[in-house]
């Protein structure tokens, strides 16, 4: 789970490319990078946020107006600087990529990567090979003169990448001397919106993980990269767009359920208003199962959860309290390195407030519980707060199998509720009540309303359903 931004505009897009990267920091912590080109490539990275790896005077060299930019969250590869995206190649054209995602047949791309075609690998990620790829299939056929060949050489060498890449991937390439090129893939695992712009008189493009940079830029929402789509934007600024394969669209559950930001719309669908109807149905269920235990407050573990907590609140008629202040200068702990450097940071992010704790039976509702470190440590300082009874409920159903597809979830060992069960976990948590949503209420919360034509979300850290090469991912040696 990454952040990609791939702009063409009518003007520089260093600056733009930086505010994508700012608005999707919470995607990816571990580091940044852009990429633009005129004549050539111009590349900035560095580990850290994205406010630490750039600055004014780097911004100033990222010359041209199209550029693609990255949010790193590690969950193949290594975490040093040569791991940071954009990747790139010099032969043919030269090309850069930004990947969202994970490849789940990387050993045998490595191999015909490396052994067929005899191109060499700096890294072990999963996005350098899928740039070698994409290399490999462009280099066939001699280079096209017009963009209209060009978009149908294209054409030719992503079908090849969706018949022979599995995974999910949502990508943002730049070639040097062509354009902007975006595809994602059939099963639209990851996201990716795009977005339009008016600059005098002239149309600019901007195609991300999720919207929520489009307002600040004054882009207008335009729908998304659809499953199997391919987007091409050439050097004068023409669109050619053509969907080349059409399967099942299974975006993922928990970008919804964790990952994205509550403004933003994905797939069609509104993350907040989506983590609204989950709060809703997560007290449904309370009211049906628990009658008589009624809470004196109803508090968020903050702040994804928030959003679920206020519905949940106002329907069961309690109170809804922020008793956990959150420091906001501490980053995610879900996708922070390490159980260590999670359970460290928990204490540093969260503050129990007592005057909304002591002597009262405090309800928590949290997005999910995954290791469930972050919840144990809530429950406990809840607690030492003088809280009389806790209560604790999560949006998520038990997630309880590895996520393959770009979330860091690499054992079952490493999930609660892979190998507890609910009792075990109340035990383990120290809670009066526990409750999880049920799978079908999740789903509805997300599909309920919208035009979003998703088929079936793709939950396989839930349910064990593995969307693509379900055998296979089960094999992947996870970094």
């Amino acid at each position: 789970m990454c952040g990609i931004a791939g702009i063409y505009s009518h003007k520089s897009v260093a600056n733009e490319l930086y505010e994508s990267v700012i608005h999707l920091q919470h995607r990816g912590q571990d580091a940044a990078g852009i990429m633009t080109y005129d004549d050539r490539m111009h590349k900035h990275k560095g580990l850290g946020l994205a406010n630490e790896v750039f600055t004014e005077d780097n911004l100033q060299l990222l010359l041209g107006n199209i550029g693609i930019s990255h949010n790193r969250y590690p969950t193949h590869g290594g975490f040093s600087h040569g791991e940071i995206q954009p990747v790139w190649t010099s032969v043919p054209y030269g090309i850069a990529i930004a990947h969202n995602g994970q490849i789940t047949n990387y050993d045998e791309l490595v191999e015909e990567v490396t052994k067929k075609e005899k191109r060499y690998l700096n890294t072990t990620s999963d996005s350098e090979v899928l740039l070698h790829i994409l290399a490999k299939e462009l280099d066939k056929n001699g280079i096209p003169n017009t963009s209209e060949e060009f978009f149908d050489h294209l054409c030719d060498a992503v079908s090849s990448i969706f018949k022979k890449v599995n995974g999910a991937y949502s990508v943002t390439a730049l070639i040097i001397g062509k354009g902007l090129v975006v595809f994602r893939d059939p099963r639209g695992i990851r996201p990716l919106v795009r977005g339009e712009r008016d600059n005098n008189g002239k149309k600019d493009y901007i195609f991300s993980s999720e919207n929520t940079m489009f307002y600040s830029l004054g882009y207008t929402p335009k729908g998304n990269v659809l499953p199997g789509e391919l987007i091409y934007v050439d050097n004068d600024g023409k669109l050619f767009s053509k969907r080349l394969v059409k399967e099942e669209f299974n975006p993922c559950i928990f970008e919804y359920v964790y990952f994205a930001r509550p403004d933003a719309v994905l797939n069609d669908v509104g993350v907040y208003r989506s983590r609204l109807r989950m709060g809703q149905n997560l007290a449904y269920a309370w009211l049906k199962k628990y009658p008589d235990v009624i809470p004196d407050i109803v508090i968020p573990a903050p702040s994804t959860a928030n959003t679920s907590a206020l519905a949940f609140a106002h329907e069961i008629g309690v109170r809804y309290s922020e008793g956990l202040y959150k420091n906001p200068f501490v980053g995610r702990t879900f996708i922070m390195q390490g159980q260590n450097e999670r359970k460290k940071s928990i204490k540093h992010k969260l503050v129990p407030q007592e005057t909304e704790i002591r002597d009262k039976k405090v309800l928590i509702v949290d997005d999910s519980i995954v290791r469930g470190n972050t919840s144990r440590e809530i429950v406990r300082m809840v607690r030492d707060f003088g809280a009389k009874e806790v209560y604790f409920v999560s949006a998520c159903p038990p997630v309880k199998h590895p996520c393959y597809y770009g979330v860091d979830m690499p054992t079952s060992e490493e999930l609660i509720a892979g190998n507890k069960k609910v009792d075990d976990i109340k035990k383990y948590l120290e809670v009066d009540v526990l409750l999880y949503q049920e799978i079908e209420d999740l789903v509805e919360a997300v599909t309920r309303i919208g035009d979003h034509h998703i088929d079936n979300p793709c939950m396989a850290c839930l349910d064990g359903h593995y969307v693509v090469n379900g055998r296979q991912v089960h094999d992947l040696v996870m970094d």
